[in-house]
């Protein structure tokens, strides 16, 4: 066990308890049978750090971890709403992003840019990438706190997201789950959400969202939201040229703005960045890890990566504002 525990090495803030390691009463404890005594612990950690990793446990395979995941006591959640390629592995178990290796994913915090988002998400991983590949964390309230009171302040009442479903994105077939465009619609209206169809048959949403949300148990802020992904400045700056010269700067796939409509400078969003860059807490993946974190608490990224990797996702707990009217 003692070697388990040198071989965790992270990198982070000073300051920060994320996340907090649990190792196995003995080698290769088979991570379901010591859930029972494990529970209580996480439950005590979740809240106060934002997220734990389960280390040297047997998981022998992504039945065991969904499972695991379900032990919580709410069902897993499937992916809906999706802003990033996935693909379903079966019972709630989703592949993370399936984003080329060599990009980078930046830090958020799972589905932030809608109004209902899962409160518990766990990550396994199956085979870990012999170079790169890390899963970087960050605790939202330190990120909030951190975060220039002149952006928090031009941020609280909520970042609007604009998608252009077309050919540079995900299909709205996928994202919606459908190819009916009555159920896309429906499923707008109950989602506050406003959407047109287009002249030539594409689809347009835009959503006044959060960006700072108060999590339900702690009743502490937290920075959450997803503008700075989908901000033209997340592009690289030749694909940016590229679709604002093909398409207009108002058309782009996927856009933020202010809630009054307004367009964010690039400038805001790199500090932004550089926020989140100071708060990242990264380790490296080993076979059969389990990470688990409080959604709001805690965001996640994903680091470029060469070779064979797989790390697979689980939701549960829904929660959301569309009861009450954003700030």
């Amino acid at each position: 066990m003692n070697d388990v525990l040198t071989r965790f090495e992270r990198t982070g803030p000073a300051a920060t308890a994320l996340p907090v390691l649990l190792t196995p009463a003995y080698p290769q404890e088979p991570l379901l049978q010591a859930l029972p005594r494990l529970r209580h612990e996480i439950e005590h950690h979740l809240p106060r750090v934002g997220g734990v990793l389960l280390r040297g446990f047997s998981v022998p395979q992504v039945e065991q971890f969904r499972q695991f995941a379900a032990g919580f006591g709410h069902p897993l959640l499937s992916y809906e709403f999706g802003s990033t390629p996935r693909s379903a592995v079966g019972g709630g178990i989703y592949t993370s992003t399936e984003y080329p290796a060599h990009q980078s994913i930046p830090l958020h915090n799972e589905q932030a840019y809608t109004r209902e988002w899962p409160m518990k998400i766990w990550f396994h991983c199956v085979t870990a990438a012999p170079e790169g590949g890390e899963t970087p964390i960050a605790d939202s309230r330190a990120i909030y706190r951190r975060m220039p009171e002149a952006i928090r302040r031009r941020f609280a009442p909520g970042v609007r997201y604009v998608r252009n479903y077309g050919d540079f994105d995900v299909p709205w077939q996928s994202v919606f789950n459908t190819d009916n465009p009555a159920e896309v619609e429906a499923y707008c209206r109950r989602n506050a959400i406003d959407c047109v169809w287009l002249a030539d048959g594409t689809l347009r949403t835009s959503q006044l969202c959060q960006a700072i949300e108060t999590h339900p148990v702690t009743g502490e802020p937290v920075w959450f939201n997803q503008a700075h992904l989908f901000h033209a400045s997340n592009l690289p700056p030749e694909v940016r040229e590229s679709l604002e010269e093909l398409l207009g700067a108002d058309n782009l796939p996927r856009n933020t703005y202010f809630a009054d409509g307004a367009v964010i400078p690039d400038a805001v969003f790199a500090e932004v960045r550089a926020v989140l860059a100071a708060e990242t807490v990264s380790f490296r993946w080993q076979e059969g890890d389990v990470l688990m974190l409080d959604n709001m608490l805690a965001a996640h990224a994903r680091a470029p990566f060469n070779g064979p990797r797989k790390v697979v996702v689980a939701m549960a707990q829904p929660h959301g504002n569309l009861d009450r009217a954003l700030p």
